[in-house]
């Protein structure tokens, strides 16, 4: 019985095409970042969810996509997010076949990675801004100054010193310190499209 549903499946496969226009939900099996990454790396997920055609499975989940990084930007000192480039290549289905394809990047959802998003045509994932965090680590430094300024020199005109030396200090931290990297961790889920249709022979 398990034979004959096997060969059931590929004949589907052997006589079906994955649609222009269909998504799939391919989920990272390695984890990548831009401080890290260079290009030519290879990335390595499995899909997700199925892709089926008139009641059909002709893709099916647990299919292992290679893809390898085209461009790996790390975040700048004052300015420039990261970006992580990706380029799908192949796609093997569990019973063997291997098929050549390149859709192109849709979304990216990736937990515990704040605001990374899918930027241009070129399948790129751009890091989120540190706006906030730079704000927020400028104001903590500014704090301390002032109480520090305060105790010592038990004055208003100190409090003001010190919150000024501590903004001084927190800006010059913020110039030298990179913003975000892109991070795909493991499980990270990219939602992708195939923008032509691929023919499973």
């Amino acid at each position: 019985m398990r034979t004959v549903s096997f060969l059931v499946f590929a004949v589907a496969t052997l006589a079906a095409e994955i649609p222009q226009g269909a998504h799939v939900l391919l989920r990272m099996e390695n984890s990548i970042t831009t401080r890290t990454a260079k290009d030519g790396d290879f990335v390595y997920l499995r899909t997700g969810t199925p892709i089926s055609v008139a009641g059909s499975i002709v893709l099916p989940v647990g299919s292992y996509v290679q893809g390898v990084v085209t461009n790996a930007r790390r975040s700048g000192r004052v300015k420039g997010r990261a970006e992580l480039a990706i380029r799908l290549e192949t796609i093997t289905f569990p019973n063997g076949p291997v098929y050549k394809f390149s859709p192109k990047l849709a979304s990216v959802d990736s937990p515990g990675t704040e605001e990374q998003k899918v930027v241009g045509n070129e399948n790129a994932i751009e890091a989120g801004p540190t706006v906030g965090r730079d704000a927020a680590r400028i104001a903590i430094l500014a704090g301390y100054g002032a109480a520090t300024g305060a105790i010592v020199d038990r004055t208003v005109s100190g409090a003001g010193i010190g919150a000024g030396a501590g903004s001084a200090v927190g800006l010059a931290t913020v110039l030298l310190t990179r913003g975000r990297e892109v991070e795909l961790r493991q499980g990270t889920s990219l939602d992708v499209v195939f923008d032509r249709p691929v023919t499973l022979e």
